[in-house]
């Protein structure tokens, strides 16, 4: 199996717990989780679940203080030379890797934007509202390659251009303001696609825009994967994207990977109680119900769920102190190619488990 573009380990990140002096809140922990070239990964659950936290861990955007990265690493594989920029090779890692959370501000700036690129939620908030898109989207270009700026605003036309943006010298004169939600939105993902990055995290890039343009976003940015053998990490809680658009799928609840499995699979057959409360919860068009289903509705362990294994009941409000799941708790590989989180019931297994890694790709239409 290819090594894949990114891999986190074991990522812990807390914060400090309100008006609890000396208490932290564990926003994410023992999050696992890997993308390879050209695969898109899909990070689901409910808000507060730690599916942005884990994003922004990538590139170091969560801000230490009052953040604070545990435990973990994060190996980029994707950058020629990354290491060797750093200025470092951490202990332990193999191939060229290097951990993201081992780099000063300066190595990681040479990854971010460039490398590694993001998509935020919100594009009006995201954009600067008192410089021209041109400005925006040209300063990656300057800060990552060696240009002048009559080659950075071609390179920026031509950003646009690729993400079906008309007149785009004209457009790169405008402001945000003079944008309608989905053109800021293909803004955002030039911005982002500038300096062609490996890896593209998009966190939510379809949020408040309607059905007719998020299908053209998404449609875009299976276009522009398949163009450059990009991998996309998509952070999403609309099951319906991630049913069309995934290729592996990590849920996630209380800051904790409850499965991992590829798009079908998890589809057809959730082992875990919150996934299958979450598929469960789904509305189905043309099924007659009296009232929609919860979470906890369907929140229920498989009957043929492995003997060797236990899983937790879903708790739908867990204690801040206490890991979702149980201190025991891992993600463990119950079938082929699906992980669970979820303890071995002989204590000889409770060894480390194996990080998931699923080089999977879809059939494309």
């Amino acid at each position: 199996m290819a090594e894949p573009l990114i891999s986190i380990e074991n990522l812990a990140v807390s914060f400090p717990a309100r008006g609890k002096a000396g208490e932290r809140n564990q926003a994410v922990r023992d999050v696992n989780l890997a993308v390879y070239p050209g695969q898109t990964l899909a990070v689901v659950g409910e808000s507060g679940s730690g599916k942005s936290v884990s994003a922004m861990s990538i590139l170091q955007l969560i801000p230490t203080p009052p953040g604070r990265y545990d435990q973990g690493r994060i190996l980029w594989r994707g950058g020629s030379g990354t290491a060797d920029a750093a200025g470092q090779h951490a202990q332990g890692v193999q191939n060229d890797a290097v951990d993201l959370l081992t780099l000063n501000d300066k190595a990681m700036r040479t990854i971010r934007g460039n490398q590694i690129a993001m998509i935020f939620q919100e594009p009006m908030t995201s954009l600067n509202p008192v410089y021209t898109l041109g400005e925006q989207i040209m300063e990656a270009v300057l800060l990552h390659r060696k240009v002048s700026r009559s080659a950075a605003r071609d390179i920026a036309a031509s950003a646009l251009r690729d993400v079906g943006i008309a007149a785009p010298e004209q457009r790169l004169k405008e402001y945000p303001h003079q944008l309608s939600g989905g053109m800021r939105q293909r803004i955002m993902i030039a911005m982002a696609l500038a300096c062609q990055p490996r890896l593209l995290l998009a966190d939510e890039p379809t949020t408040a825009l309607d059905v007719t343009i998020q299908a053209q976003i998404l449609e875009l940015l299976r276009t522009l994967q398949r163009e450059k053998d990009m991998g996309i990490l998509l952070i999403t809680h609309d099951l319906g994207v991630v049913a069309e658009n995934a290729d592996v799928v990590a849920v996630m609840f209380a800051g904790r990977v409850v499965e991992f499995a590829n798009v079908r699979e998890l589809f057809n057959r959730p082992r875990h109680p919150y996934t299958r409360g979450l598929l469960r919860s789904m509305p189905v068009l043309g099924r007659r119900a009296q009232r929609l289903d919860t979470v906890m509705d369907g929140a229920t362990i498989p009957d043929d769920f492995p003997e060797k294994f236990v899983v937790k009941p879903h708790d739908p409000d867990p204690s801040p102190a206490t890991p979702y799941g149980g201190e025991d708790a891992r993600l463990h590989e119950i079938e082929p190619g699906h992980w669970v989180l979820c303890t071995p019931k002989n204590p000889q297994d409770h060894s480390a488990p194996a990080f998931p890694r699923l080089d999977y790709r879809r059939a494309q239409a």
